[in-house]
């Protein structure tokens, strides 16, 4: 019975999250096409049939049976061609979505993701405002600043202290910490020329990383070279002593948050993050009931994060995304004319396969997390 209601629970707390976030994304493309002349015939949460809905105006806003989604529905979304496109009358074609200009359209399309990065910063503007304190990526730990020096490590050995800031490997400029890991695993047993700040001067070492035995990302054993130094693993603790403060810190902590999310597709492209750290509607599920059972704190945190992510991917260019229109209007205003509908179809159709691909993968991952690595 508890497994029950801890699964009701997760199942309602999933709910909310997806539609508040469809809801905002949806928010934006539906205010700027409004805003921008053009005619918005349906605003749905959710796909399928329609579960409930209601005409305002040239709108029908409904919910449909299917929450895994939702859509804004422009007239003219799709170009007509032959006699169907002179049949348009030039009212028709004023407020036509394929009659617009190639930035007003720009514009409609970039609203959604902007709108969730939107959400993310009034949600962490807002609770710094109140006085909620909340964690985000440390930058220091994404530059390469040293936390801790082993003992007996070669770091120990070159002189390496903590609080050095690692400026350069050889004749290569540092400026992350991965770039400097990078570098260091593939030296092993190497004698290296390294340059460290500390207390704002330039010191001159030199160090030769240890050959180590450790499990790779994938799983895989691998022979890497290593250091034995460490970044600290925590956040920063961002508060503010008043609304007008957390106006800045939430767009601060907004940039952090998104630096982070677009760093981990990065590392994820070059392989350097395992493809099990992708996660579907189960895993969300389950996050969702953690973050709910926190309080309204903990859901709304997790919204942001997601509301992130989702404006992340959707501004990837790829067909059927947000970012592989913007693709395609890009690609027109240089050339000074559409595509043909043939080559869209052809690009919406690879897109439309890469995306069935991630999210096969994604509810395998799910599965595999719920049934194996549990039982």
């Amino acid at each position: 019975m508890e497994s029950i209601n801890g699964f009701i629970f997760s199942l309602f707390s999933f709910l909310i999250v997806l539609s508040v976030l469809i809801f905002f994304h949806e928010l934006g493309h539906f205010l700027a096409a409004r805003r921008l002349g053009v005619k918005v015939l349906k605003f749905s949460l959710g796909f399928g049939p329609r579960v409930i809905g209601r005409t305002v105006g040239d709108t029908e806003y409904l919910i449909s049976a299917l929450p895994l989604g939702g859509y804004v529905k422009l007239f003219g979304e799709e170009p007509a061609e032959g006699e169907a496109a002179q049949a348009l009358s030039p009212e028709d074609r004023a407020r036509s979505f394929s009659h617009a200009s190639v930035w007003k359209r720009i514009v409609i399309v970039a609203a959604g993701p902007v709108f969730n990065m939107l959400l993310a910063y009034l949600i962490f503007t807002g609770a710094l405002s109140i006085g909620v304190p909340m964690y985000v990526p440390d930058f220091d730990s994404l530059m390469p600043v040293v936390e801790t020096v082993g003992e007996d490590s070669p770091a120990k050995a070159a002189g390496i202290k903590p609080g050095d800031r690692i400026v350069s490997i050889g004749d290569q400029k540092i400026s992350t910490w991965v770039q400097m890991t990078d570098i260091v695993r593939r030296n092993a047993g190497k004698a290296l020329t390294v340059v460290v700040e500390r207390d704002h001067q330039t010191v001159p070492l030199t160090l030769t990383p240890a050959l180590k035995t450790v499990e790779g990302e994938d799983g895989k054993t691998i022979e890497v070279g290593q250091i034995g130094i460490g970044k600290s693993p925590r956040g920063v603790k961002i508060e503010a002593a008043n609304p007008f403060e957390a106006i800045y810190k939430g767009g601060q902590a907004t940039y952090q948050w998104t630096y982070l999310t677009v760093e981990g597709l990065v590392r994820l492209v070059q392989g350097k993050l395992s493809m099990d750290n992708i996660g579907g509607p189960i895993l969300i599920g389950q996050m969702s009931g953690q973050a709910a059972s926190q309080g309204f704190g903990g859901l709304a945190f997790l919204i942001a994060i997601l509301s992130i992510t989702l404006g992340v991917m959707n501004i990837l260019p790829i067909p059927v995304l947000d970012g592989g229109h913007l693709l395609f209007f890009a690609i027109e205003a240089v050339i000074g004319r559409p595509l043909s509908i043939r080559k869209r179809e052809i690009a919406q159709q690879v897109g439309l396969a890469l995306l069935l691909l991630l999210m096969v993968l994604a509810f395998y991952n799910d599965i595999i997390r719920l049934f194996v690595k549990q039982g």
